[in-house]
């Protein structure tokens, strides 16, 4: 093919280069002119990270099946590194260059050369690179080549102009998004969990995790999302690694590349490239630290997706903060019902008994100087005094109870899920099934009133200490870093079941550590209801499963 004459063909080509937005398509539609113009069998764009190496790698006239042959692109080492930032390089055989090291196995052969650069503002894009020209490349081929570079690096401005608008209509939606979260109520580890999920996307991050206060004085990722998110729960962040010093300065960060750093002190983030640090602070309270991890060949995180990502942390932190207000607010509520029943055994119950015993006592001491007949009265009014306060006591209790089975059985799972949290440390996980489906905690209600009507009250009522008995072990002998509680409930009354499993991470099951009572108690709740108790060891004796299970059809 022989190269365009005359100026309106690069004109042409320059207008239709800067009415293109899409990045991508831009990048190509560049070499597929460059090979054009000038008539070149081979082009190519090498896109340049701020350490100069190539990041994207954009081509013309090579097939994909050789291309896929070839496997990675040129780093921009060597020939390709030699090309000026300012100027071009033009060679006739570029074999004959001291910078070439010889082309890779199923690369085609190529002689002539053009290598003209990309630059914007003061820092170079990329590099044009144009090989096997018939008769050679000349100056006007480079000088084509300048000025529609020049008209490029204009599209790929305003191109990323165009794509950081639309990036703040993305963060914007996420952030309304997290906010109407917080609003519903969203129990906390669901809630980080979408903001890790949504922040991922919204970066275009391969990676999301959320790190938090673990035990002692430990940190750790509680929350991942995306590429290695089962090899990265749980990792520890040291005190000395880029999170938590992050943290404690209050600022966020960026890095280039994790897997070209020198100072990694944790192995599973080894295998990523550009991470993004940004802390959760909320007035002053260090929360945890947001990490947005990319692959090693995708684009390095920017400045903007920083200060985006600090705002979204803090709607994170904020997340947690009313986590731990309703939390608060749920134990307040228990200890002030405490205390009024406290109150009521009191002010009631307790008096009359006092004064039965000092009746009692009365009858004692005048047993001797009385007859049987005036004894016989005093011990009749003091059995009249007991059976009272045993009335008392009963009325207080039945209003207790009655206050308790108002509430629907999903929502009182839920304040002993939250209830759980002073014990272990942490909130547990609770997740409730009818069926298949998940109750989720913004659930409209039908779901939670189908859960409802399904379980009959006495059975209810023994999920409820099934749940609790479960916590209490886990958080006395288990030493777990998390603790999972799900409850299902398959089929419908007359052949269905409900099953509670309460799962941790801890030291395993130690038949002699755990409190045999309680556990006597869950089997004994188990077979009323012609059901089943079973506790189960991890792999290697790591963690811990309780499941406890009943039919529907017995209600007795």
């Amino acid at each position: 093919m022989t190269a365009t004459t005359g100026r309106e063909p690069l004109l042409s080509a320059a207008l239709d280069l800067t009415s293109t937005l899409d990045l991508p398509q831009l990048l190509q539609r560049f070499v597929d002119l460059a090979a054009e113009l000038t008539g070149a069998q081979y082009a190519a764009l090498g896109v340049l990270d701020a350490e100069g190496t190539t990041v994207e790698f954009v081509h013309h006239g090579v097939s994909d099946t050789i291309a896929t042959a070839l496997g990675h692109p040129p780093t921009g080492a060597g020939l390709l590194g030699a090309i000026p930032a300012e100027g071009y390089l033009l060679l006739d055989d570029l074999t004959t260059h001291p910078a070439f090291r010889g082309f890779p196995a199923s690369h085609p052969t190529m002689r002539s050369f053009l290598g003209v650069p990309v630059t914007i503002g003061s820092q170079v894009y990329g590099r044009l690179y144009l090989a096997e020209k018939a008769g050679g490349f000349d100056a006007r081929d480079a000088e084509q080549m300048q000025l529609l570079a020049e008209a490029t690096a204009v599209a790929v401005e305003n191109s990323q102009l165009y794509s950081e608008a639309r990036a703040r209509e993305r963060w914007i939606q996420v952030s309304q998004d997290i906010t109407t979260c917080l609003l519903e109520g969203t129990e906390e580890e669901e809630a980080l969990q979408m903001i890790a999920d949504r922040l991922r996307d919204v970066a275009k991050a391969d990676t999301a995790c959320i790190v938090l206060p673990s035990v002692g004085e430990s940190w750790a990722c509680e929350i991942a999302s995306g590429m290695n998110a089962d090899q990265l729960i749980g990792a520890p962040f040291t005190a000395h690694g880029r999170a938590l010093r992050v943290l404690q300065r209050g600022n966020g960060l960026i890095v280039d590349s994790l897997q070209r750093t020198n100072e990694l002190r944790l192995a599973q983030l080894a295998e990523f490239g550009s991470a993004l640090y940004a802390p959760m602070i909320v007035r002053g309270a260090r929360i945890g630290v947001l990490l947005l991890l990319r692959a090693p060949n995708r684009p390095v995180f920017v400045t903007g997706d920083l200060s985006r990502a600090e705002a979204l942390a803090q709607q994170a932190a904020l997340a947690l903060e009313l986590a731990a207000a309703r939390h608060a607010e749920d134990f307040a509520n228990l200890l002030q019902e405490r205390a009024r029943i406290g109150r009521d055994l009191h002010d009631l119950a307790i008096q009359q008994l006092f004064a039965t015993g000092m009746q009692l006592e009365a009858a004692r001491e005048q047993a001797h100087e009385r007859d049987a007949t005036e004894v016989a009265a005093l011990l009749e009014s003091a059995l009249s005094s007991v059976d009272a306060s045993v009335r008392q006591i009963r009325s207080i209790v039945h209003r207790l109870n009655e206050s308790t089975k108002t509430t629907v059985i999903a929502e009182r799972l839920r304040q002993e899920a939250s209830l759980g949290r002073t014990a272990l440390g942490y909130a547990p996980s609770l997740v409730l099934q009818v069926d298949d489906e998940v109750i989720a905690d913004f659930d409209d209600g039908s779901l939670s009133a189908e859960m409802q009507r399904r379980i009959p009250p006495a059975i209810a009522d023994e999920v409820i200490a099934v749940v609790r008995e479960g916590l209490s072990n886990a958080a006395r002998h288990a030493h777990a870093n998390s603790v999972q509680v799900q409850v299902r409930v398959t089929g419908r009354q007359g052949d269905g079941s409900i099953s509670v499993e309460v799962t941790d991470d801890g030291v395993g099951f130690h038949p002699g550590d755990v409190r045999r009572s309680g556990l006597d108690n869950l089997a004994a709740r188990a077979r009323t209801y012609h059901g089943t108790l079973e506790i189960t060891a991890g792999p290697d004796r790591i963690g811990t499963t309780l499941l406890w299970q009943v039919p529907l059809c017995h209600s007795s």
